[in-house]
Protein backbone atom coordinates (compact mmCIF):
# COMPACT_ATOMS: atom_id res chain seq x y z
CA UNK A 1 0.00 0.00 0.00
CA UNK A 2 2.98 2.54 0.96
CA UNK A 3 4.25 2.00 -2.63
CA UNK A 4 0.53 3.23 -4.44
CA UNK A 5 0.49 5.80 -1.84
CA UNK A 6 3.31 7.92 -3.40
CA UNK A 7 1.23 8.49 -6.30
CA UNK A 8 0.44 12.04 -6.89
CA UNK A 9 -2.40 12.28 -9.25
CA UNK A 10 -4.02 15.36 -11.21
CA UNK A 11 -7.36 15.03 -12.13
CA UNK A 12 -8.32 17.90 -14.75
CA UNK A 13 -12.09 18.82 -14.50
CA UNK A 14 -12.43 18.21 -11.09
CA UNK A 15 -15.79 20.17 -11.27
CA UNK A 16 -17.30 18.09 -13.49
CA UNK A 17 -19.38 15.49 -12.91
CA UNK A 18 -16.98 12.90 -13.81
CA UNK A 19 -13.98 14.54 -12.81
CA UNK A 20 -15.77 15.17 -8.81
CA UNK A 21 -16.72 11.16 -8.50
CA UNK A 22 -12.90 10.25 -9.58
CA UNK A 23 -11.91 12.59 -6.87
CA UNK A 24 -14.02 11.42 -3.87
CA UNK A 25 -12.97 7.85 -5.03
CA UNK A 26 -9.19 8.15 -5.01
CA UNK A 27 -8.76 11.20 -2.46
CA UNK A 28 -8.78 9.10 0.53
CA UNK A 29 -5.82 6.66 -1.06
CA UNK A 30 -3.19 8.98 -2.78
CA UNK A 31 -2.30 12.44 -3.04
CA UNK A 32 -4.78 13.97 -5.52
CA UNK A 33 -4.98 17.45 -6.81
CA UNK A 34 -7.76 18.62 -9.41
CA UNK A 35 -8.08 21.66 -11.42
CA UNK A 36 -11.52 23.80 -12.10
CA UNK A 37 -12.52 26.32 -14.58
CA UNK A 38 -15.99 27.38 -12.86
CA UNK A 39 -15.05 28.79 -9.14
CA UNK A 40 -17.33 28.55 -5.81
CA UNK A 41 -16.15 28.58 -2.67
CA UNK A 42 -15.68 25.07 -2.01
CA UNK A 43 -13.25 24.80 -4.65
CA UNK A 44 -11.59 27.89 -4.18
CA UNK A 45 -10.94 26.77 -0.28
CA UNK A 46 -9.48 23.33 -1.50
CA UNK A 47 -5.68 23.65 -1.60
CA UNK A 48 -5.20 20.71 -3.33
CA UNK A 49 -7.58 22.27 -6.44
CA UNK A 50 -6.28 24.92 -8.72
CA UNK A 51 -7.97 27.10 -11.29
CA UNK A 52 -7.37 26.37 -14.38
CA UNK A 53 -8.97 27.26 -17.81
CA UNK A 54 -7.37 25.29 -20.95
CA UNK A 55 -8.64 28.66 -23.19
CA UNK A 56 -6.38 30.89 -21.87
CA UNK A 57 -3.93 28.73 -18.96
CA UNK A 58 -1.10 27.28 -19.71
CA UNK A 59 -0.93 23.59 -18.37
CA UNK A 60 2.67 23.54 -17.34
CA UNK A 61 2.48 26.00 -14.50
CA UNK A 62 -0.28 23.59 -12.07
CA UNK A 63 2.25 21.16 -13.94
CA UNK A 64 5.58 22.01 -12.16
CA UNK A 65 3.69 22.33 -9.20
CA UNK A 66 1.79 19.17 -8.65
CA UNK A 67 4.79 17.55 -9.91
CA UNK A 68 2.17 14.09 -10.67
CA UNK A 69 3.00 10.71 -11.32
CA UNK A 70 -0.41 9.81 -12.89
CA UNK A 71 -2.60 12.43 -14.84
CA UNK A 72 -6.02 11.96 -15.46
CA UNK A 73 -8.05 14.15 -18.21
CA UNK A 74 -11.63 14.80 -17.50
CA UNK A 75 -11.85 17.70 -19.25
CA UNK A 76 -14.86 19.78 -21.07
CA UNK A 77 -15.07 22.39 -23.86
CA UNK A 78 -14.00 23.96 -26.69
CA UNK A 79 -12.25 21.57 -29.29
CA UNK A 80 -9.19 23.47 -30.18
CA UNK A 81 -8.01 24.99 -26.78
CA UNK A 82 -8.39 21.34 -25.21
CA UNK A 83 -6.23 19.73 -28.38
CA UNK A 84 -3.54 22.56 -27.63
CA UNK A 85 -3.49 21.42 -23.88
CA UNK A 86 -3.49 17.78 -24.37
CA UNK A 87 -0.47 18.28 -27.02
CA UNK A 88 1.74 20.18 -24.02
CA UNK A 89 0.16 16.96 -21.75
CA UNK A 90 1.76 15.12 -24.29
CA UNK A 91 5.28 16.86 -24.33
CA UNK A 92 5.06 16.61 -20.53
CA UNK A 93 4.76 13.18 -19.77
CA UNK A 94 7.48 12.07 -22.84
CA UNK A 95 9.85 14.13 -21.05
CA UNK A 96 8.91 12.37 -17.42
CA UNK A 97 10.58 9.38 -16.14
CA UNK A 98 7.26 8.55 -13.95
CA UNK A 99 4.17 10.46 -15.21
CA UNK A 100 1.26 8.66 -17.18
CA UNK A 101 -2.05 9.76 -19.02
CA UNK A 102 -5.30 8.00 -18.22
CA UNK A 103 -7.30 9.47 -21.19
CA UNK A 104 -11.67 9.86 -20.70
CA UNK A 105 -12.46 8.62 -23.81
CA UNK A 106 -15.84 7.51 -25.57
CA UNK A 107 -18.17 4.83 -27.26
CA UNK A 108 -18.67 7.78 -30.05
CA UNK A 109 -14.86 6.91 -31.49
CA UNK A 110 -16.78 3.93 -32.88
CA UNK A 111 -19.97 5.40 -33.91
CA UNK A 112 -19.26 5.18 -37.89
CA UNK A 113 -19.81 1.73 -37.05
CA UNK A 114 -23.43 0.35 -37.06
CA UNK A 115 -23.62 -3.49 -37.75
CA UNK A 116 -21.99 -4.77 -34.50
CA UNK A 117 -20.30 -3.75 -31.07
CA UNK A 118 -16.55 -2.63 -30.99
CA UNK A 119 -13.82 -4.33 -28.88
CA UNK A 120 -10.79 -2.55 -27.94
CA UNK A 121 -8.41 -3.18 -30.61
CA UNK A 122 -11.22 -2.25 -33.45
CA UNK A 123 -9.78 0.38 -35.67
CA UNK A 124 -11.35 3.74 -34.55
CA UNK A 125 -13.91 5.70 -37.30
CA UNK A 126 -16.14 8.18 -36.58
CA UNK A 127 -19.09 9.85 -38.40
CA UNK A 128 -19.24 13.06 -35.43
CA UNK A 129 -17.40 16.16 -34.64
CA UNK A 130 -17.02 14.85 -31.12
CA UNK A 131 -15.85 11.41 -32.02
CA UNK A 132 -12.96 12.63 -34.52
CA UNK A 133 -12.06 14.63 -31.70
CA UNK A 134 -11.93 12.05 -29.12
CA UNK A 135 -9.90 10.09 -32.10
CA UNK A 136 -7.28 13.44 -32.64
CA UNK A 137 -6.27 12.60 -28.42
CA UNK A 138 -6.19 9.53 -28.59
CA UNK A 139 -3.86 8.81 -31.60
CA UNK A 140 -2.05 11.60 -29.85
CA UNK A 141 -1.27 9.59 -26.90
CA UNK A 142 -0.72 6.16 -27.90
CA UNK A 143 2.34 7.76 -29.09
CA UNK A 144 3.52 7.47 -25.90
CA UNK A 145 6.04 4.60 -24.55
CA UNK A 146 2.78 1.24 -23.55
CA UNK A 147 3.36 2.08 -20.06
CA UNK A 148 2.52 5.67 -20.10
CA UNK A 149 -0.94 5.32 -21.42
CA UNK A 150 -3.97 4.11 -20.73
CA UNK A 151 -6.94 5.60 -22.98
CA UNK A 152 -10.74 4.79 -20.99
CA UNK A 153 -13.23 4.55 -23.72
CA UNK A 154 -17.14 5.09 -21.71
CA UNK A 155 -20.48 4.32 -23.00
CA UNK A 156 -23.37 6.36 -21.63
CA UNK A 157 -22.68 7.28 -18.19
CA UNK A 158 -25.01 7.43 -15.49
CA UNK A 159 -25.39 8.46 -11.76
CA UNK A 160 -27.61 10.06 -9.28
CA UNK A 161 -26.70 13.14 -10.19
CA UNK A 162 -25.96 12.88 -13.71
CA UNK A 163 -26.78 15.46 -16.19
CA UNK A 164 -28.55 12.59 -17.92
CA UNK A 165 -30.43 12.15 -15.41
CA UNK A 166 -31.13 15.79 -14.18
CA UNK A 167 -32.24 15.99 -17.77
CA UNK A 168 -35.01 13.40 -17.36
CA UNK A 169 -35.98 15.10 -14.08
CA UNK A 170 -36.43 18.03 -15.87
CA UNK A 171 -38.34 16.98 -18.51
CA UNK A 172 -40.50 14.95 -16.53
CA UNK A 173 -41.42 18.02 -13.78
CA UNK A 174 -42.06 20.31 -17.31
CA UNK A 175 -43.86 17.32 -18.81
CA UNK A 176 -41.27 17.70 -21.98
CA UNK A 177 -41.36 14.63 -24.27
CA UNK A 178 -38.39 12.33 -22.85
CA UNK A 179 -36.36 11.49 -26.26
CA UNK A 180 -36.07 7.96 -27.16
CA UNK A 181 -33.95 5.96 -30.14
CA UNK A 182 -35.76 2.61 -30.62
CA UNK A 183 -32.84 0.95 -32.98
CA UNK A 184 -30.28 2.07 -30.75
CA UNK A 185 -28.58 -1.12 -28.52
CA UNK A 186 -25.86 0.12 -26.15
CA UNK A 187 -24.17 -0.63 -23.18
CA UNK A 188 -24.35 1.24 -20.23
CA UNK A 189 -22.35 1.95 -17.01
CA UNK A 190 -22.20 4.33 -13.33
CA UNK A 191 -20.34 7.18 -12.40
CA UNK A 192 -19.60 4.95 -9.28
CA UNK A 193 -18.58 1.89 -11.11
CA UNK A 194 -16.55 4.32 -13.23
CA UNK A 195 -14.27 5.21 -10.51
CA UNK A 196 -13.90 1.69 -8.74
CA UNK A 197 -12.57 0.64 -12.28
CA UNK A 198 -9.96 3.72 -12.80
CA UNK A 199 -8.63 2.90 -8.85
CA UNK A 200 -8.11 -0.63 -9.92
CA UNK A 201 -6.53 0.00 -13.11
CA UNK A 202 -4.14 2.79 -10.92
CA UNK A 203 -3.76 0.39 -8.24
CA UNK A 204 -2.29 -2.44 -10.42
CA UNK A 205 -0.64 0.11 -12.57
CA UNK A 206 -2.72 -0.86 -15.70
CA UNK A 207 -2.29 0.27 -19.27
CA UNK A 208 -3.63 0.03 -22.30
CA UNK A 209 -6.89 0.74 -24.06
CA UNK A 210 -10.18 -0.35 -21.66
CA UNK A 211 -13.78 -0.56 -22.62
CA UNK A 212 -16.17 0.16 -19.54
CA UNK A 213 -19.53 -0.37 -19.61
CA UNK A 214 -22.22 -3.23 -18.58
CA UNK A 215 -21.35 -6.94 -19.95
CA UNK A 216 -24.85 -6.63 -21.48
CA UNK A 217 -26.70 -4.64 -24.29
CA UNK A 218 -29.74 -2.81 -24.02
CA UNK A 219 -32.53 -0.59 -26.75
CA UNK A 220 -32.14 2.82 -25.50
CA UNK A 221 -35.80 3.02 -25.81
CA UNK A 222 -36.11 -0.03 -23.61
CA UNK A 223 -33.78 1.32 -20.99
CA UNK A 224 -34.80 4.75 -20.22
CA UNK A 225 -38.56 3.91 -20.28
CA UNK A 226 -37.47 1.26 -17.00
CA UNK A 227 -35.17 3.84 -15.68
CA UNK A 228 -37.97 6.70 -15.68
CA UNK A 229 -40.09 4.17 -14.68
CA UNK A 230 -37.79 3.25 -11.39
CA UNK A 231 -37.42 7.40 -11.01
CA UNK A 232 -41.24 6.80 -10.05
CA UNK A 233 -42.88 9.20 -13.01
CA UNK A 234 -46.49 9.07 -13.30
CA UNK A 235 -47.44 9.30 -17.20
CA UNK A 236 -44.34 10.10 -18.97
CA UNK A 237 -44.30 11.19 -22.55
CA UNK A 238 -41.40 9.77 -24.74
CA UNK A 239 -40.70 10.95 -28.67
CA UNK A 240 -39.11 8.61 -30.50
CA UNK A 241 -36.78 8.92 -32.89
CA UNK A 242 -35.82 7.38 -35.79
CA UNK A 243 -32.31 7.97 -37.00
CA UNK A 244 -32.42 4.79 -39.25
CA UNK A 245 -34.47 2.05 -39.94
CA UNK A 246 -31.98 -0.41 -39.33
CA UNK A 247 -30.73 -1.21 -35.57
CA UNK A 248 -27.57 0.40 -34.89
CA UNK A 249 -24.97 -0.29 -32.16
CA UNK A 250 -22.84 2.17 -29.76
CA UNK A 251 -21.52 -0.20 -27.38
CA UNK A 252 -17.91 -0.74 -25.87
CA UNK A 253 -16.76 -3.97 -24.79
CA UNK A 254 -14.05 -5.49 -23.71
CA UNK A 255 -12.20 -8.46 -24.84
CA UNK A 256 -8.46 -8.36 -24.44
CA UNK A 257 -8.70 -6.10 -20.98
CA UNK A 258 -11.04 -7.30 -18.83
CA UNK A 259 -11.29 -6.20 -15.36
CA UNK A 260 -12.17 -8.75 -12.26
CA UNK A 261 -16.04 -9.92 -11.88
CA UNK A 262 -16.40 -7.46 -8.88
CA UNK A 263 -16.09 -4.40 -11.08
CA UNK A 264 -18.09 -6.20 -13.79
CA UNK A 265 -21.76 -5.08 -13.58
CA UNK A 266 -24.87 -5.64 -15.95
CA UNK A 267 -27.42 -2.60 -17.06
CA UNK A 268 -29.88 -3.95 -14.55
CA UNK A 269 -27.23 -3.17 -11.91
CA UNK A 270 -27.85 0.65 -12.82
CA UNK A 271 -31.46 0.96 -11.06
CA UNK A 272 -30.33 -0.45 -8.04
CA UNK A 273 -27.39 1.73 -7.83
CA UNK A 274 -29.15 4.70 -8.39
CA UNK A 275 -32.47 4.82 -7.31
Amino acid sequence: MGLFKKHRILILGVSGFLGGAIYKELHSYYKTFGTYRTSNSTLENNKLFYHYNFEEDDIYEVLNVVKPTIIISALRGEFPAQITAHKHLYEYILNQKKCKIIFLSSANVFDAYSKFPSYENDTTLSNSIYGHFKIRLEQLFLKLPPKKVAIIRLPMVFGSHSPRINELYVSLKLNEPIELFPNLIMNVITDKKVTQQLHYIINRNKYGIFHLGSKDLVHHDDFIKDLVTKMGAKNPRFKRVYTTNDERYLAVLPKDNTLPKHLQMYSDDIFEEMI
